[in-house]
């Protein structure tokens, strides 16, 4: 996966995905490719979303020592 990827970006890419395939655009012998592209983007965003929320609990603690 490409390093300069966000998870705006992935995002993004997965609404394309989901509309083609809705819409039924995508022709089966690509469908494979476009599922397994979806999974991948699907866990970069589940990765991204558990840092992030990590990263505020952090702060949050750190935040909550400062006031005691």
């Amino acid at each position: 996966m490409a390093t300069d990827l966000t998870y705006e970006k992935a995002y993004a890419e997965l609404k394309e995905i989901a509309s083609a395939i809705e819409s039924e655009t995508v022709t089966v012998d690509i469908l494979a490719e476009k599922v397994k592209r979806a999974s991948e983007l699907i866990e970069f965003c589940q990765q991204r979303l558990r840092s992030t929320e990590k990263e505020i609990n952090q702060i949050i603690k750190k935040m909550e020592v400062k006031e005691e």
